[in-house]
């Protein structure tokens, strides 16, 4: 079954991404102090007549790294090459794209994370003196060729800091983390996003899609489309605040951005072990999911919402979980 709420881009969606997307940092909606410092970077790159610095972007999945990415190419007056770290499965195929890039050029590789190690390190001498070393032949005769390149800036994105290797994080000259943004800017991205896609909306419909989804703009952009659906085949196209709280009824996502299998996650630890402690296996096996899939796509925003806790013993359903689902927070339990 398809998850509304997954903040991973969506094939259809490409399409639908590329034309909200801001064209400038002006339009760009919340990460304030990320904007101030980026406005900085590249207006002082440009009084120099020089390229920026190597940039890193990190953070959750839909807040913004790939539009940032296309902004600074765009404020810089740069063309961008994208790519991907699992894209590039050979030397060959990173070292046509460097070869190809003209002085000022952006190359943006978004999953820089799953870069295979070889390339990466191939990669290194690019980054620091613009010259990529190929080996040439095998064994004894091999030799090594420098090809020089054109001054250019990579731009890096990832969802996993973490995975990243230390001598390559190191060769960054910026790092810029994203965080989930707040209600009201979600509600500016709707106001927008309907004004780009002819979509008449009242504040308090873009206040309800806003507040149910999960602080993330992709998240908000793809409920839009999926309630101005409704309200044009059950109302007259316009979306009030009925009609949208109606259709997120239908796609079961409450006011706090939880969907279903989130609420199943929460009532089960609380309906069959007692609001837990309980493994992440136990809780896994109980719900029918992997524990990879638990793990690294709904746990993280059931934590970050306060929802549980992780303890050495295993996850706790909180009381805020408890008060979200109408229930009474037990006594004897030291909840949070």
């Amino acid at each position: 079954m398809e998850r509304i709420v997954n903040p991973q881009i969506k094939e259809d969606e490409v399409k639908l991404d590329t034309t909200l997307r801001p064209q400038c940092l002006n339009d760009f909606v919340g990460q304030e102090r990320i904007k101030g410092n980026l406005q900085i970077f590249i207006d002082a790159a440009k009084k120099r007549g020089e390229t920026i610095e190597h940039v890193l972007l990190y953070g959750n999945p839909g807040l913004g790294k790939t539009t940032l990415a296309h902004i600074i190419a765009k404020e810089m007056g740069a063309n961008i090459k994208v790519t991907s770290g699992p894209a590039l499965e050979r030397v060959g195929d990173l070292a046509a794209i460097l070869t190809s890039l003209e002085t000022g050029d952006i190359l943006f590789v978004d999953e820089i994370h799953r870069m295979n190690r070889t390339i990466e390190e191939v990669l290194y001498p690019a980054l620091e003196d613009y010259a990529l070393d190929i080996i040439i032949g095998k064994g004894p005769g091999a030799r090594t060729l420098r090809v020089d390149l054109n001054k250019f800036t990579l731009i890096g994105a990832t969802t996993k800091m973490s995975l990243l290797s230390g001598p390559l994080r190191d060769r960054f000259g910026a790092t810029y983390h994203l965080n989930y943004y707040e209600d009201p800017e979600i509600e500016k991205i709707v106001q927008r996003s309907a004004n780009i896609l002819d979509i008449v909306l009242d504040e308090s419909s873009a206040k309800k899609i806003a507040t149910s989804s999960r602080h993330t703009p992709r998240i908000a952009n793809r409920l839009l489309k999926r309630v101005r659906d409704f309200a044009q085949v059950k109302g007259n196209g316009v979306i009030t605040k009925d009609l949208s709280e109606e259709a997120l009824k239908m796609l079961e996502i409450d006011t706090a951005g939880l969907d279903r299998i989130d609420r199943l996650i929460l009532e089960t630890m609380i309906e069959k072990f007692d609001g837990g402690p309980v493994g992440l296996n136990t809780l896994a096996a109980a719900i029918a999911e992997e524990v990879e899939t638990l793990e690294e796509i709904y746990e993280p925003f059931l934590l970050q919402k306060g929802l549980i806790n992780r303890t050495p013993r295993g996850r706790v359903v909180t009381a805020l979980a408890y008060k979200h689902l109408g229930l009474t927070p037990p006594a004897q339990q030291n909840l949070i």
